[in-house]
């Protein structure tokens, strides 16, 4: 645009040049679209591979269609995990499960393992919207050094106690892959919240800074 208010001519591009980018463009549109299916059907088969060997043949799909009819598995999971949710909602099957953990708990390594997956499940499906709430900017892993984490809620008051301060939980995410990363412990007044919501932040971390939400917006 500049170029062409001073009268200057674009530069012309090659006829190789525009090929190479209509093949990333096609790349960025369709490559995330056949991931995200590949994925859906790998987990689609996967539960129907795991679950189809328990169906009764008066009751498989295949037995009255020539075809095979994929998601049986993943419908009768669905079943079974609502009965099993159903069971456990009452009194005994809250003692069941209260026993069987009991057990579990007190195996070396099977129950630390067990607790850690159970406390990342029950705050990934919790519905009292207190997951991430924002997203800030520390201090890490020097001084003069920023990065993007979010956080949690405000530390537990033996922490706040220990460190003489009023600290807030964040967790501080990997990139590209954010499902792993840090739980630190940082200075409220060392915080600095981001007009970004959790979504934007995460594309941020993923993509490694490339996101562009804000261009997107304008």
């Amino acid at each position: 645009m500049n170029q062409l208010l001073d009268g200057q001519k674009p530069e012309r591009r090659s006829f190789f040049s525009i090929l190479r980018t209509y093949f990333l463009t096609g790349l960025v549109v369709t490559a995330p679209l056949y991931i995200t299916f590949y994925l859906i059907s790998w987990f689609v088969e996967a539960l129907d591979a795991w679950f189809r060997p328990w169906i009764p043949a008066a009751f498989h799909p295949t037995t009255y269609l020539p075809f095979n009819v994929p998601g049986v598995g993943v419908v009768l999971a669905l079943v079974l995990l609502t009965l099993i949710g159903g069971l456990t909602a009452n009194l005994l099957g809250r003692s069941l499960l209260a026993f069987s953990e009991n057990i579990i708990r007190q195996m070396p390594f099977v129950g630390t393992v067990y607790t850690a997956l159970q406390q990342i499940f029950k705050t990934a499906v919790r519905e009292d919207g207190q997951g991430f709430s924002q997203v800030a900017l520390i201090e890490y892993p020097r001084k003069g050094l920023h990065a993007v984490a979010f956080v949690t809620k405000s530390a537990d008051k033996r922490i706040n106690s220990a460190t003489g301060q009023t600290m807030i939980g964040v967790f501080l995410p990997t990139t590209p892959n954010p499902t792993s990363g840090f739980l630190l412990f940082v200075p409220e007044d060392e915080l600095t919240i981001l007009d970004m919501t959790v979504e934007e932040g995460a594309r941020l971390v993923i993509s490694a800074g490339l996101s562009d939400d804000e261009s997107t917006k304008s």
